[in-house]
């Protein structure tokens, strides 16, 4: 039997990505995705609708509401930036968002008796958001395994896998290609049209485009 592995999967580029290469290396991918009370609801829609296509054997939604606490672009009334990606941390940033979405995959994770998480953060082509780099990940994946039935009975060391972690988003987009990802089912804007048209100017849209150019592919998608 194959091994259970845990995929936080948005239905976005990245996300995406990564489940294709859980199934590479022999993983059932568990797709977990959230419903946090983000403005850009069209991704979301995106994953629940394409996350058994794209290889899930599970897709859990977990919904509660960030809104309750505001501080970003993403879950409050603040304009999402379209001037390019800076220097500084965005206000896209949404404020312990990726520990939020370890935890219930590591809930998940223990409840499957797993003991593999893989989640698309990437520290090169990024918006420069703080828990999207190794050292957050190393710490979390130290935690969780002092945190867990498995890890303190020691039958059981989890590993949060980041294989997109050092990867340039041309790259990441090479790799997909090779493992037959089909990017018309992604979605990565923050602030797209009503009918999900990505607006092309938003950092996670620039992102996108810039990889797609310098890996010398045409993204499927249509902007506005």
């Amino acid at each position: 039997m194959k091994k259970k592995a845990v995929v936080l999967y948005s239905g976005g580029l990245d996300s995406t990505t990564c489940m294709a290469l859980a199934l590479e290396q022999g993983f059932d991918p568990f797709a977990i995705s959230f419903s946090y009370g983000q403005r850009h609801q069209h991704e979301l829609a995106v994953a629940r609708a394409n996350a058994r296509t794209v290889g899930a054997v599970e897709h859990l939604v977990v919904d509660f509401d960030l809104r309750l606490m505001g501080g970003s672009a993403l879950t409050a009334e603040i304009d999402v930036p379209k001037n390019g990606v800076g220097n500084e941390i965005p206000v896209t940033y949404v404020p312990a968002r990726n520990t939020i979405f370890l935890s219930f995959a590591l809930g998940w994770t223990e409840v499957l008796g797993a003991c593999d998480i893989f989640i698309g953060v990437n520290a090169l082509d990024y918006s420069g958001y703080p828990d999207c780099r190794p050292e957050f990940i190393a710490a979390y994946q130290t935690m969780a395994n002092l945190a867990t039935k498995a890890g303190v009975e020691g039958t059981g060391t989890l590993v949060i896998h980041t294989p997109l972690i050092s990867l340039t988003k041309a790259q990441i987009i090479q790799t997909g290609v090779r493992l037959g990802v089909d990017y018309g089912l992604t979605h990565s804007c923050y602030d797209p049209a009503p009918d999900g048209r990505s607006c092309g100017r938003c950092d996670s849209c620039r992102l996108r485009l810039k990889g797609f150019a310098e890996a010398g592919l045409v993204d499927p998608l249509v902007y506005q």
